[in-house]
């Protein structure tokens, strides 16, 4: 019974932190303190270092020697080979889901694509851009094919949230509106290509390090 409440306990622990780590909230390379998250959750030790195994199989967290648990950095290679995959995936997805595209889930993705440009800040942006996505290829009908691309959604949110800390400003998709039109025209093979390309493109962002000093980062803005 303590094994089961434990294990609850470390679900809701690094479901909580990945949240963090997702939105920006934790920076790359910050440390996770065990005895600090412990005392948060107010628990044992034992669920915090199950949530730290858990954060690390989903590439949020690294464990260094010497370093502690820390949040997992990136670069702009870790950044296109996810683009790659959400293109390959997403594409395929589209493909198997473009015969069972109504006008109604067209229509709603036509209204996300509205949501996105009107967005004022990041995080609006990312979940109609989201949004948008999850509403043309979830009717595909292949439940681990969307569970991969929902993973790659949130590590592609990891990346945008960490690159655009401030500054985001308006924008016009036109490739989502390209899509639309080739969808509602019958032109799925045209669509999946539109979208391979659009989830590849990459934006580069200036941020400030704890240190004062400025870097690169690089995010997927499609």
């Amino acid at each position: 019974m303590a094994k089961e409440r434990d294990d609850t306990i470390a679900s809701r622990i690094s479901r909580v932190l990945a949240d963090r780590i997702i939105r920006g909230e934790i920076a790359p390379d910050a440390r996770l303190r065990q005895d600090h998250i412990a005392e948060e959750f107010g628990t044992s030790h034992v669920p915090v270092r199950e949530a730290f195994r858990r954060l690390e199989a989903q590439g949020l967290a690294i464990s260094l020697p010497r370093r502690g648990v820390r949040v997992a950095s990136f670069d702009l290679k870790e950044v296109r080979e996810v683009a790659e995959m959400r293109a390959a995936l997403e594409g395929l997805a589209l493909k198997h889901a473009a015969p069972h595209l109504t006008s109604a889930i067209l229509d709603e993705a036509e209204q996300a694509t509205r949501d996105g440009d009107a967005a004022g800040d990041v995080h609006a942006w990312e979940e109609a851009n989201r949004r948008f996505h999850r509403l043309i290829l979830a009717p595909c009908g292949m439940a681990r094919l969307l569970a991969a691309i929902d993973d790659l959604h949130a590590v592609s949110a990891r990346f945008l949230f960490s690159a655009w800390q401030s500054g985001w400003e308006k924008r016009t998709d036109h490739d989502h509106r390209a899509i639309l039109a080739a969808l509602r025209q019958g032109r799925a093979e045209e669509a999946a290509a539109i979208l391979q390309k659009h989830v590849q493109w990459i934006g580069r962002a200036p941020v400030r390090t704890p240190s004062g000093s400025t870097r690169d980062a690089f995010a997927i803005v499609g």
